[in-house]
């Protein structure tokens, strides 16, 4: 029960037992001791609060003089950033007006310099300095570009400055180009760049370049004819140089577009590089395929093609004309053979150097490949390659034929002839057609190999063995027994060495064509 409350009382007057009302009394009683000891203790605290109570009287004291200062500095800051305020904004408007100031004084001095433009072009156009009078113009663009809204009339007189030079300009290209001045060429092509005509200058510049190519291969190529006009079938070989007559076409182009390389970036950048390459392809294709042609035609390739097919088909027919001579064949197919690499080199260099660009757009390569490998040189070589195929299994038919009909003994040996001089061919012939870097050929001259190896030169493998009463030649004794005995040995040794040198060719073989292919 709570004492002092009016429940309390209602309680303490409801009570009629005596016993009760002592306990409560006591209660009551312990309670009233409680509220003392808790009164002592509140006075006991008496002291200290009337200390606090001053400390904070105190306190109160300083807090109103810190509100006062306080209330001062506030009202120091306010107006200080007031004053801010007013001095940013007359800062602000003092920078606009040295901005304005300053801008004025820009377009005076463009003003003033745009005149000194005008007068340095007439000057240097009178004195015939076009490269001072290409910088004035320059210069002028260059202010007009940043001023557009000033100077009208002097930008009149500028452009008409402008058009005359770059009339002279293009005038006294076009002649240096048809004189051949490559001094002149290259001081005013230098000028087509600040003037703004790039695209023109490259155009014509690499115009320039395809007519000194096409110049150069066309008195090649003429000198070329006369040499085969004269020729009367003596040392023809010697004075009709037809690889010599490509290289030079081949170098021509490449060193163009290598020494004239500064000057195209210059002109367009890698575009201009590229642009070059594909313009000068042009003259490749016209001029190599020219000189290819009419190599065909000197070393009568079509005929000698027919020749062989006609032989090829009529080898059971008595009386059949003989075929071309095997060394002239020979020679050709090296001819071929260099004709052919250099197309090949000259294709890959140009489609890596392609290649090797950075800014150009990476579908061009896969385009470039495909119109070098499409382009009219490209299909006369193809022909070229065509008979390249004919002459080569003519060739190695015949050298296998002859190698096994001259088979004879080797003094210290343990093999005949044969072996060696049919896989020597054999040799020759893979490696050329490997050099060509063409499948078709190499499969077709592969398939003519095998085809040698695994008929004509079995049979020839397999004659002494199967020769008829080899038994009884063996068992009759004497000088005979001998001989027999040693051609038998020999054979066995001929087959075993050639199971030998297959293995060594095809090893041969698949490591040539992993080097071309890298």
């Amino acid at each position: 029960m709570k004492f002092g409350t009016p429940e309390a009382v209602d309680y303490v007057r409801s009570l009629t037992d005596v016993g009760a009302m002592t306990r409560l009394l006591h209660e009551c009683i312990a309670y009233q001791r409680a509220l003392d000891v808790d009164l002592d203790t509140l006075l006991s605290q008496r002291t200290d609060l009337d200390k606090s109570l001053n400390n904070l009287q105190r306190s109160a004291d300083v807090l109103d003089i810190v509100k006062a200062e306080s209330d001062h500095m506030l009202s120091n800051i306010t107006s200080t950033c007031h004053l801010a305020d007013q001095v940013s904004r007359k800062v602000r408007e003092l920078d606009l007006a040295q901005s304005r100031v300053n801008s004025t004084l820009l377009r005076i001095d463009a003003i003033v310099e745009r005149g000194n433009c005008i007068d340095g072009v007439k000057s240097a156009l009178d004195a015939e300095d076009y490269e001072s009078a290409t910088n004035y113009v320059r210069t002028f663009l260059e202010i007009d570009n940043k001023f557009k809204d000033s100077g009208s009339d002097q930008r009149e007189q500028l452009l008409a400055s402008k058009k005359q030079l770059e009339g002279i300009v293009k005038k006294k290209l076009m002649a240096a180009v048809d004189q051949r001045d490559h001094a002149t060429i290259l001081r005013f092509i230098k000028l087509y760049s600040p003037l703004g005509l790039e695209e023109e200058g490259l155009q014509v510049y690499v115009g320039y370049l395809k007519k000194v190519i096409g110049m150069r291969s066309r008195l090649e190529y003429e000198n070329l004819v006369e040499l085969m006009e004269q020729s009367n079938g003596q040392n023809q070989n010697n004075q009709v140089n037809f690889v010599g007559c490509l290289t030079n076409l081949f170098k021509d182009i490449v060193l163009a577009v290598e020494e004239n390389d500064e000057i195209l970036r210059t002109l367009c950048g890698e575009d201009g590089v590229v642009y070059a390459i594909f313009e000068l392809q042009e003259e490749c294709d016209s001029r190599g395929s020219l000189i290819l042609k009419k190599y065909m035609e000197f070393r009568k390739l079509a005929k000698l093609s027919s020749e062989i097919n006609s032989q090829n088909k009529n080898l059971l027919t008595v009386g059949a004309p003989e075929g071309p001579n095997p060394r002239e064949i020979e020679l050709y197919l090296e001819e071929i053979l260099s004709l052919m690499q250099l197309g090949e080199d000259y294709t890959q260099y140009m489609v890596s150097k392609i290649k090797g660009m950075t800014t150009v757009d990476p579908d061009l390569v896969p385009r470039a490949t495909k119109a070098f490998r499409t382009g009219s040189f490209s299909k006369v070589a193809q022909d070229i390659t065509g008979f390249y195929v004919i002459l080569e299994g003519f060739f190695m038919v015949e050298n296998v034929r002859k190698a096994i009909g001259i088979d004879e003994l080797v003094p210290d040996s343990l093999t005949t002839s044969m072996v060696d001089d049919v896989f020597y061919v054999l040799q020759s012939c893979l490696r050329r057609a490997i050099s060509t870097s063409n499948i078709s050929s190499v499969v077709a001259v592969l398939s003519g190999a095998s085809s040698l190896l695994n008929n004509e030169y079995y049979e020839a493998l397999q004659l002494k063995v199967r020769e008829p009463n080899l038994g009884p030649k063996l068992f009759l004794g004497g000088v005979g027994v001998q001989k027999t005995g040693t051609e038998i040995a020999t054979a066995l040794n001929n087959i075993d060495l050639s199971s030998e040198y297959v293995l060594k060719l095809k090893h041969e073989i698949e490591e040539q064509c992993a080097e071309v292919s890298c």
